[in-house]
């Protein structure tokens, strides 16, 4: 017998931490009873239908999320008619808030769990545990499973939900006690806290108000399997980190006096709650240690109290310019396009605001309308029209129109190449002499794209050189050869090319750079 977890992420350098938290939890009670498979949106269907169907299982639980929804509507189609004796179980995010319109349209879905899992799976898999043994030779018992008093379910009979309950941190299994072989060079995620406590109205994370926290002792000894197996990066999972302070500082501690020399460390954090001790630690660690991911999304105070995040933009901007002081951490900054009361004219301003903190990495997002958040009720208020399916993204708001929606949507192809690639340090600030703002810039860059239609095929690394230059001589009034050295040093400092591409006129002296030394955060070489 075989209950088989389906997991279908984005990118193969991805995982799926939610179904492996699922098996160990239920292997404690009813080991090997169930199997994982992961796969990628990017696979064939046909493949991920064989793989499923070969294994035979009993019963099969998807994972679902906006960007998988579409291939799993599909096996809920085809599924039943290659494997009719098979049930069908949801859960994740995508499914938790309009089960019972899934039941209605797939009848042969057996159920959906809503909210957390854990609990949940090990008593559905105790029930076909009963029915039909874990051994092939145990099949054929005449005891009915029966899914009717359990938590966290909804199903074909009863689309509705008895009773909620949330899972004790402490009980969650470490996924991966067996070692990091199935996860290697993939992103490896941690959870050390559930729930959050703001309410943004356009994010799900503001729907669990409860905050629960994995014992410190617990977190220690997690921590030193990652150390001590030197992985890469570590993702943690908590939607605000530094939530509590004494906390924060109790892990930061942890991982600055037992750093390998290796492993990074990705937090989301709410700048504006770090203190001048928090911070103080950050700018210790170790050059590449740390990730800092945060959410800005906007600097207009009437979209901030439009979406219950009132934020203070004077004290996050100068966090942010204290984390970046010694240059030792990877600062991810987040914007989000179409917010209410947010026009053009408001996003270049919060635009340049998050521009100017002079982040690692600028994000430049776009308002997704999930299922179950508050905004969602709100869209005839505001205006807001989007996708019907997912990833339900913004189309206009009464702010907004789509043909700006879809400018913006050329520029943050442009921040993704020419500011967050780092490969144009030297050049960027020259550039921006020639415009009143650095959105101006950007904006300029991606009609340009436009107009010479490169978005149709994005240009090779060497290109993007080139392009710049082109860029200057036709749209600027700029001296296009302090262009060409700067683009020329860039080029050098970033590439290490072996021959010289046709834009350069003399390659930069080898003594001007120290080749013993990289940024540890962006990759560049650094000049002496």
């Amino acid at each position: 017998m075989n209950i088989l977890l389906l997991a279908i992420n984005a990118k193969y350098i991805h995982s799926n931490p939610a179904v492996y938290s699922l098996r160990e939890y239920a292997d404690r009670v009813y080991p090997g009873a169930t199997s994982i498979l992961e796969c990628t949106i990017n696979q064939n269907f046909h493949y991920i239908l064989s793989e499923i169907c070969e294994r035979k299982p009993r019963a099969i639980g998807i994972s679902t999320y906006i960007w998988n929804i579409g291939i799993v509507r599909r096996l809920l189609t085809e599924l039943p008619k290659v494997l009719p004796e098979t049930d069908i179980w949801l859960g994740g995010p995508e499914v938790s808030y309009d089960y019972d319109i899934l039941l209605s349209e797939f009848p042969h879905l057996r159920g959906v769990i809503v909210g957390e899992g854990e609990s949940a799976f090990t008593l559905i898999v105790g029930e076909y545990v009963r029915a039909h043994g874990i051994n092939e030779e145990d099949d054929g018992r005449s005891y009915k499973p029966d899914f009717s008093s359990i938590p966290n379910v909804a199903l074909q009979e009863r689309p509705s939900v008895i009773e909620h309950i949330l899972t004790d941190m402490d009980s969650l299994p470490f996924i991966y006690e067996e070692g990091t072989d199935t996860f290697k060079n993939r992103i490896m995620y941690y959870e050390s806290s559930r729930g959050c406590p703001y309410r943004c109205s356009y994010c799900l994370s503001s729907l669990d108000k409860t905050i629960r926290y994995r014992s410190l002792p617990l977190v220690f000894r997690d921590l030193d399997f990652f150390l001590d197996s030197k992985v890469p990066q570590v993702k943690f999972l908590d939607r605000t980190f530094n939530s509590n302070k004494e906390r924060t500082m109790a892990i930061l501690n942890y991982i600055h006096e037992h750093d390998n020399g290796i492993t990074n460390f990705h937090f989301e954090i709410t700048a504006e709650l770090l203190d001048i001790d928090e911070i103080d630690l950050l700018r210790k660690m170790r050059p590449g240690q740390i990730q800092l991911e945060i959410g800005i999304q906007t600097t207009n105070q009437d979209t901030l109290l439009a979406i219950s995040r009132p934020s203070k933009i004077h004290k996050i901007t100068k966090v942010v310019q204290d984390l970046g002081k010694e240059h030792n951490l990877h600062l991810h900054l987040d914007l989000i396009a179409g917010l209410p009361y947010e026009g053009f004219r408001s996003f270049r301003n919060s635009f340049n605001d998050v521009y100017n903190m002079n982040p690692t990495q600028l994000q430049l997002g776009f308002l997704k309308v999930l299922k179950g958040t508050p905004i969602s009720k709100d869209c005839g208020k505001f205006g807001i029209l989007y996708e019907d399916s997912a990833p339900y993204e913004v189309l206009s708001t009464r702010w907004l129109r789509f043909d700006e929606i879809c400018h913006l949507k050329r520029m943050e192809e442009m921040v993704e190449l020419y500011y967050n690639t780092h490969q144009f340090e030297t050049t960027l600030p020259l550039l921006l002499r020639a415009f009143d703002t650095p959105f101006d810039l950007f904006s300029a860059l991606a009609s340009y794209y436009k107009e010479k239609d490169y978005f149709t095929v994005t240009p090779a690394r060497s290109r993007r050189y080139e392009i710049i230059l082109e860029f200057v001589e036709e749209k600027t009034t700029m001296y296009e050869e302090e262009i060409r050295e700067a683009l020329t040093l860039d080029y050098f400092l970033r590439e290490n090319p072996k021959s010289r591409p046709n834009f350069v006129k003399n390659p930069p002296s080898k003594e001007i750079f120290d080749y013993d030394r990289r940024d540890p955060l962006t990759g560049n070489y650094l000049l002496k």
